[in-house]
């Protein structure tokens, strides 16, 4: 059975070596398929990261069993990161199911109450092996004009990163410096004093949500100050759904070649990710 790499391990290898891992979305066999395809083939280690919309689809237990049989074929190292979740059960649930990484985003909750949700999360995890993500500050959404949690788009606090790491014990923190998730209507602007100021306080992998998008030369800058994973999905599924529309709507084509054909579409994408994140050959090591 393949045993899965913990978030831990993978990110701190990407920190030593100054890379970052594509945490890259899927939601059943056929898109896991297709980013192991272009993770093999650039021999990058790969990382699934699947949140409540994709979970939900196969249900947390069964999305578990089918990464792992199609893991089976994989020469690389396989995370399996469950994304942002919002309450303390469900991550447990990931926990006991075979994630080997899980995030509890409590950034919508007051400074104490995400230490606390978080903390509960890293003591449950842990003691089974397993690696926890957290947040702090609010990261915005490119939908609608709406953000994370209750208030506005805030950037992640350098002084309150330092007491959230040490308070939960966390092995890795998403932090908002600019990004946003979604795609962007207009190119962001990253704030790399802001991320320099969090790295001289935090002494554990930092994490960027909100990849789609963003001008390569700010990702590889972000990477140079200390970014070491980037999460990729609104890309994959704009890429996915635009084929299916599209195939669908010139008719003639039966519904299953035209999933092939939007599956098709995501090897392409998770192999410039690689290359641009410096992941590739990574796995070799």
């Amino acid at each position: 059975m393949k045993e899965f790499t913990t978030l831990k391990d993978m990110l701190a290898k990407a920190r030593r070596e100054k890379y970052a891992v594509g945490g890259f979305d899927f939601c059943n066999a056929e898109t896991a398929k297709a980013v192991f395809s272009a993770t093999e083939k650039l021999r990058s280690p790969a990382m699934l990261i699947a949140a409540a919309a994709e979970v939900e689809l196969c249900g947390i237990e069964d999305t578990v069993k089918i990464v792992r049989l199609v893991a089976e074929a994989v020469d690389v190292p396989v995370c399996l990161h469950l994304d942002h979740t919002y309450d303390v059960e469900t991550v447990c649930r990931a926990v006991d199911a075979g994630f080997s990484s899980v995030m509890i985003d409590a950034s919508r909750f007051p400074f104490d109450k995400n230490i606390e949700m978080t903390k509960t999360v890293v003591q449950y995890a842990h003691n089974k092996g397993v690696s926890v993500e957290g947040e702090l500050g609010a990261i915005g959404e490119n939908k609608d004009a709406q953000h994370e949690g209750t208030g506005p788009q805030s950037l992640t606090d350098p002084k309150m990163a330092a007491e959230f790491v040490e308070r939960t014990g966390i092995d890795a923190l998403a932090v908002s410096i600019g990004n946003a998730h979604g795609m962007y209507a207009t190119l962001p602007e990253l704030d790399f004093d802001a991320l320099k100021a969090i790295r001289d306080q935090v002494d554990i992998p930092l994490v960027l949500h909100g990849g789609s998008g963003t001008p390569l030369e700010q990702l590889q800058t972000a990477v140079a100050l200390g970014i070491c994973k980037v999460n990729v999905a609104s890309e994959i599924g704009k890429a996915f759904t635009d084929s299916y529309i599209e195939t669908m709507t010139a008719g003639g084509t039966w519904w299953v070649l035209a999933l092939k054909k939007a599956t098709d579409t995501i090897a392409p994408i998770v192999e410039r990710w690689i290359r641009d994140l410096g992941s590739e050959g990574k796995a070799n090591d």
